[in-house]
């Protein structure tokens, strides 16, 4: 099995210039008007990604989401939870990269098998960084009227998160 998915990507360019080939396309051509309208593609997004960037290090350098959650403490350890899940849940719609680290910090703290583990996998899982995709993929086209696709997307996320404890706690 290794050696095939070692040779597959090789076997996967030969094909396609082989097919180039058949069809009469010029190759080399098509490639560099790819590369080009790739970097273009980058230099439109470099912005948003930045602004992504510089706003999600403001929210957790600054503790804000893990002090405005702290007041949900004496509810969550009741149902044998603790308030390290909050900013996951809150953060899942930003950054994936960000509910990574806290995930990995809860893995740390908690054990990839404890209930606060199997809650921060599932919300991995089942949500997606809406406003990321949002800010990066229409930023990227122009799009400045989204419609219905904002709040479709964090409703969807928060059905996503809600589904996740009442699973984890159902199944787990």
């Amino acid at each position: 099995m290794t050696t095939l998915s070692f040779l597959l990507l090789p076997l996967l360019v030969l094909y396609i210039i082989f097919y180039g080939f058949k069809k009469k396309v010029n190759i080399y051509d098509e490639f560099l008007v790819g590369a080009k309208e790739g970097l273009i593609t980058t230099f439109k997004i470099i912005p948003n990604i930045v602004a992504m960037i510089f706003a999600i290090n403001i929210l957790i350098k600054s503790n804000i989401i893990s002090d405005m959650f702290i007041f949900l403490e004496p509810y969550l350890h009741k149902i044998n939870l603790a308030s390290d899940i909050l900013p996951m849940t809150f953060l899942r719609s930003i950054s994936g990269t960000s509910t990574l680290a806290i995930m990995v910090n809860i893995f740390d703290n908690y054990g990839p098998d404890s209930t606060m583990g199997l809650l921060a996998s599932v919300i991995q899982g089942s949500s997606d960084t809406t406003l990321y995709v949002v800010a990066l993929y229409y930023g990227s086209i122009g799009v400045t009227k989204n419609r219905y696709a904002l709040s479709v997307g964090l409703f969807s996320d928060l059905c996503g998160i809600i589904a996740s404890f009442l699973l984890v706690y159902l199944l787990f």
